[in-house]
């Protein structure tokens, strides 16, 4: 063997074993599998770093809401309060079926939320309505149509009125992913993220059929 073919191959050598002994210095996670999580510490407390198995085990070991949990619940009251409002109009203004048929739909699977959400709130000594403590209740909620756009969705009829429908409600189910995403990273009460999941799953769907219709 030459001195270059003897080097060349000296050389593998070291670079697959420095290959190897790197692959243990990757930085893992508290329990060493899966990304880390940053878990909001209760008032007082600072932040902790936990893997997203550890995160889980902690949150059911104790799931006491927080301020992020109680401001969902409030806010996707309101929210869905706002979507029945806009649903209420479709039996009499919209033309097409499909887009009655969706407002039923919608209709019949957010009013039960909003029951839900709110026996939630008593459960847990919560008032629907925020006070004048300021935190998440006063922040503007995302999809939310104004008030300029619920009248031009009152006065529609006929193929109008369906194309502003089905633009509004798409926009406001986004809005309520984005809150139920939010809840997720930031709320602390199992349940919440359950409704929260429900939330995110059932509107995706939907939204994904408005525009099939869109």
């Amino acid at each position: 063997m030459s001195v270059a073919t003897a080097s060349l191959a000296a050389l593998a050598v070291l670079v697959l074993g420095a290959c190897d002994s790197g692959s243990d210095d990757e930085p893992k996670s508290a329990s060493g599998s899966g990304p880390s999580v940053l878990a909001p510490g209760m008032p007082g407390e600072e932040n902790q770093t936990l893997s997203a198995q550890d995160a889980k085990e902690h949150r059911a070991e104790d799931d006491t809401p927080n301020s992020a949990d109680v401001s969902y619940a409030r806010m996707m009251i309101e929210h869905h309060t706002q979507a029945l409002e806009m649903t209420e109009l479709a039996a009499k203004q919209a033309e097409s079926t499909s887009v009655k048929g969706l407002a039923d739909r919608i209709a019949a699977s957010q009013k039960p939320e909003i029951g839900t959400m709110q026996a939630w709130l008593k459960a847990h000594g919560e008032d629907e309505k925020a006070g004048d403590s300021g935190g998440h209740d006063h922040a503007p909620m995302p999809g939310m149509a104004t008030e300029g756009q619920l009248k031009n969705l009152r006065a529609a009829r006929g193929k109008a009125f369906d194309q502003l429908f089905l633009t509004l409600m798409i926009t406001h189910h986004e809005g309520a992913i984005t809150m139920a995403t939010d809840v997720k990273g930031e709320g602390n009460n199992i349940q919440i993220e359950e409704m929260a999941d429900d939330v995110i799953a059932q509107q995706s769907a939907e939204i994904s059929r408005m525009r099939e219709m869109d």
